[in-house]
Order: structure tokens, then C-alpha cells, then sequence
């Protein structure tokens, strides 16, 4: 069975981009969100295996989404994405809930699927 994943970000292009890599990497697509709002809506409402979160969201950030995500019954795995590096974010990816951080230029459903195991 394909993971089901939700994508979140505020750009239209990135989106349609990461559902591209995405499926070709062997993942079902089954929604997206264009703020934190819409991803704790979306991810209430269609119970995704995976939610790629992107970081810097309009109205709130990756990490308060993926603290409301965790809480949840049955959480999904949360995979933060963004523009910038990692590093940008000191201490805040490792001691989030989400199962691992990918770079955007970096983003494949190979990376995607690596930390998923990683973390499982």
C-alpha cells in the first residue's frame, strides 16, 4: 500500500512540483493545504500517512503545525521542508515532532521515503 501524504506549503508551484516528485516516487497524493490552517483542517479531514510540511507558512509556522499534528490520535509522520538549510534552524527540526528535514532543492520521494524508514 502507497503512503498517503498531504502536502502543505503557500506556493501553488511548489506544490504541484513536490506532487509530481512525489507520485513518481511511489506516493499517493491525497490533498494540500496552503497554510497551517488548511493542513490541521486537511489533516483531520483525510487522515494522511504523511504531511510534508513546509516550515515558514503565512499564518503559522511548520512547528506549531506539527506540534498540533502530533497530538492528534493516530498522527501521521510530519516531514518538514523548506527553503533554506537545516542549520537555519538550530535546535528547532530536532526537537520537533516531524521524523526528519528535507531541503526543497533536495526534495525526491527517495529522501522522502529514507527518512520514513529511518523513523519507523
Amino acid at each position: 500500500m502507497r503512503a498517503r501524504v498531504l502536502i502543505v506549503d503557500d506556493h501553488p508551484s511548489f506544490r504541484s512540483i513536490a506532487r509530481r516528485l512525489l507520485v513518481d516516487g511511489g506516493f499517493a497524493v491525497v490533498g494540500e493545504a496552503a497554510d497551517g490552517a488548511g493542513a490541521i483542517s486537511a489533516a483531520r479531514e483525510l487522515h494522511p500517512d504523511v504531511v510534508l510540511l513546509d516550515v515558514q507558512l503565512p499564518d503559522l509556522d511548520g512547528f506549531a503545525v506539527a506540534a498540533v499534528l502530533a497530538a492528534q490520535p493516530a498522527p501521521p509522520a510530519v516531514v518538514l521542508v523548506s527553503s533554506r538549510s537545516r542549520a537555519d534552524y538550530g535546535t528547532r527540526v530536532g526537537d520537533s515532532p516531524a521524523v526528519g528535514f528535507i531541503a526543497k532543492a533536495e526534495l525526491s520521494g527517495d529522501a522522502v521515503g529514507r527518512l520514513l524508514r529511518c523513523a519507523g
